[in-house]
């Protein structure tokens, strides 16, 4: 059969990944399908990731695949440098290098991506619950400045998740699974592949009552993508995401709530029914030129999506982002030392109708406000990465930012506004790499920009209204330096960091004997400095034992702050150390692991308050019963620790403040993976 789908839009595209199934015919060779198995395209991106002269990270799905990967921490936990810890549900606080630290909902600092294009909204803020791990082939994660290839210019740098393909994935999986707390996902899968082209798709579905109360969630998601080749060196490949995400909001706690009764939920979220809705749809398209010495790769891209939000109002947005990218790459030779070139453009464009009314028991009362936010955001850059001997690598490059948001508001004329920034962020990077590139040193001096989001600018104003707040963007000159690779029986990646940062973006007031109402909720800060480790250390310690471990040292604080002095920035705790010791083979396996944190982070930026540590030890297992079926086993918690694991903060915490989230209570989950 001949792989041929001429129009491919939303409606057709799922049709056209289940038609494409494949027959392999006995009139060519040209019909047989061309094999690219998913470790080939792992090789290919670690090989890709390794080039860069700073913190990088590949985790393959087999690392989260055989446990209930809910949500990204559940994937990233052992990614070194990312801080991703649980709230509840899908929800959790994903941060890198401190990235949106102030930020006690949704993300900000990071550029999330999947297959190379952004997910996040035309002002850069993103909800990552639209990443569903179950759907992916491989993460990449590029902290800091080591995300230029992405056109991400933040303090946190971009996760950008890889999907399979028809190629990597063929055949049919199917999973179920699910356990404590009512938990119950499933997934099905299926690839397909000929000489011409391939598809692949994926439906996934998870529902759980959460082990909170008032934390139920129901999601369904559809994963797919359908590639053309258009001859031996061009392909093109289209995908779609659908999602419809409910999550139930159980809210912050009380400190003693949150270390004695961690299953509550505030009174108020249930009866105003909190919660969080998302509906979208994400198209896009890339296509590949491959002419040898050069690369060309560019692609459009479109999401529309409907968040339904009940909190202390009701959110209504319904938004519309689209855009585009355009990046070259070329290898050749210039004065007898080889030279590669890298430039590139990524364009977004979007506008949310922002709606809100009284909350009435979770559904629409009175309108109170209507605003339409606008933003544009192009980022472009460029990088030229010369070997002038064997083995070292010097890299420059930079991005250039252009940014424009607008705020009209329609109930308020007079609290409208708008902005335009344009900022330029330099990076001067090295990499060395061992004759046998089993040991890499690199380092590199970079700065990152990240511009105000809707958030920032629309803050609640006096007489509560949404008014524009005119902020300034986030500036930080960060140095790095660090190693990677294998010796024996330890393989590492370990680099150190220190950003100086200006205006950070934090929610606080600079003057803490400030009391509402006061005009806006961040502020942009004087001088504050992150640094710390990002560690990662895995030891192969006989045929049957793994021992694999992360560790991270934060060490945010003002610096010289004439309100907070040298103050810690809160939620973020100083050390975080997890650990896993795999025993067994592929066939068998059990899988012990803790989490350690000696000592907990600071509630409030006045540092008068800070949460306790904890130890949380859980136990894994799988096992293969015959080729294809694999069965796993999840418990967490198992001592049924209560513990503080995330933090609203605050300028001075107090014993009625409602910021504490604890961490998730014991739970056992276990399920079935089959693929054929």
């Amino acid at each position: 059969m001949r792989f041929s789908c001429r129009a491919l839009t939303g409606a057709s595209l799922g049709a056209c990944a289940l038609t494409a199934l494949p027959a392999y015919a006995d009139d060519g060779a040209d019909e047989q399908p061309i094999i690219v198995t998913a470790q080939q395209t792992l090789d290919s991106a670690a090989a890709e990731i390794r080039r860069r002269p700073g913190g990088v990270d590949l985790v393959p799905a087999g690392d989260f695949a055989n446990r209930s990967a809910v949500s990204l921490r559940d994937a990233l936990a052992f990614s070194p440098g990312v801080y991703a810890q649980p709230r509840f549900g899908q929800e959790v606080r994903l941060s890198v290098r401190g990235s949106g630290i102030s930020r006690g909902f949704h993300m900000r600092g990071l550029t999330l991506l999947q297959d190379g294009v952004p997910i996040n909204l035309a002002d850069n803020n993103g909800d990552f619950q639209e990443l569903d791990p179950a759907a992916f082939q491989h993460i990449e994660v590029y902290r800091g400045a080591n995300a230029l290839q992405f056109g991400g210019s933040t303090l946190g740098g971009a996760i950008n998740a890889v999907t399979p393909t028809g190629r990597t994935a063929p055949g049919y999986e199917l999973r179920i699974d699910g356990g404590s707390f009512d938990t119950v996902r499933a997934k099905a899968a299926a690839g397909f592949a000929d000489a011409r082209g391939d598809a692949w798709f994926a439906l996934t579905t998870d529902r759980g009552d959460g082990d909170r109360m008032h934390a139920r969630r129901d999601s369904l998601r559809f994963n797919g993508n359908v590639g053309l080749r258009l001859t031996d060196g061009i392909e093109t490949r289209f995908y779609a995401t659908l999602s419809h995400i409910d999550q139930d909001l159980p809210g912050a706690l009380t400190r003693a709530q949150a270390l004695s009764t961690p299953r509550l939920a505030l009174a108020g979220n249930i009866a105003m029914d909190q919660e969080r809705d998302i509906d979208s749809i994400r198209l896009q398209n890339r296509t590949t030129i491959d002419l040898g010495a050069t690369r060309i790769e560019g692609g459009l891209f479109a999401n529309a999506k409907q968040l339904f939000h009940p909190i202390f109002q009701v959110i209504d947005q319904k938004s519309f982002d689209y855009g585009g990218y355009a990046r070259i790459g070329h290898e050749g030779m210039v004065a007898g030392m080889p030279v590669a070139l890298t430039l590139g453009s990524t364009l977004r464009f979007g506008h949310v109708d922002a709606r809100q009314f009284v909350n009435i028991a979770g559904e629409r009362g009175a309108p109170t406000q209507r605003a339409r936010q606008e933003a544009q955001t192009i980022d472009s850059y460029g990088e030229v990465r010369i070997t002038p001997v064997a083995g070292l690598g010097l890299i420059a490059g930079g991005i250039h930012t252009h940014g424009r948001r607008s705020i009209v508001n329609r109930t308020n004329p007079a609290l409208s506004g708008s902005a335009s920034f344009d900022r330029f962020a330099p990076k001067l990077g090295l990499i060395w790499s061992s004759a046998s590139r089993d040991v890499q040193l690199f380092a590199n001096y970079s700065r990152s920009i990240e511009l105000p989001g809707y958030s920032e600018l629309a803050q609640t104003q006096v007489g509560g209204l949404t008014g524009f707040v005119d902020l300034d963007p986030q500036r930080a000159w960060t140095a790095e330096i660090g190693t990677r690779g294998r010796i024996g029986i330890a393989a590492w990646d370990v680099a150190l960091y220190r950003a100086d940062i200006r205006g950070e973006m934090l929610q606080y007031t600079p003057d803490a004997t400030m009391v509402p109402p006061i005009p806006a909720a961040t502020f942009n800060a004087g001088r504050t400095r992150h640094q710390g480790v990002e560690a990662g250390l895995t030891l192969h310690l006989a045929r049957f034992a793994r021992l694999r471990q992360v560790y991270q040292l934060n060490d945010f604080r003002f610096r010289d702050d004439p309100v907070y002095g040298d103050n810690r920035l809160p939620v973020i705790p100083r050390h975080l150390y997890r650990a896993e010791l795999r025993l067994g083979t592929e066939r068998i396996a059990l899988t012990p692991n803790v989490e350690w944190l000696p000592q907990g982070a600071w509630a409030d930026y006045v540092n008068s308050s800070r949460t306790p540590g904890y130890t949380l030890i859980g136990l894994g297992a799988e096992a293969v019963i015959r080729d294809g079926i694999r069965l796993f086993v999840d418990a967490r918690n198992l001592t049924g620790r209560k513990a503080i694991g995330d933090i609203s903060a605050v300028v001075t915490a107090t014993d009625a403040a409602a910021i504490y989230y604890p961490v998730e209570r014991r739970a056992i989950y276990g399920g079935v993976r089959a693929t054929f």
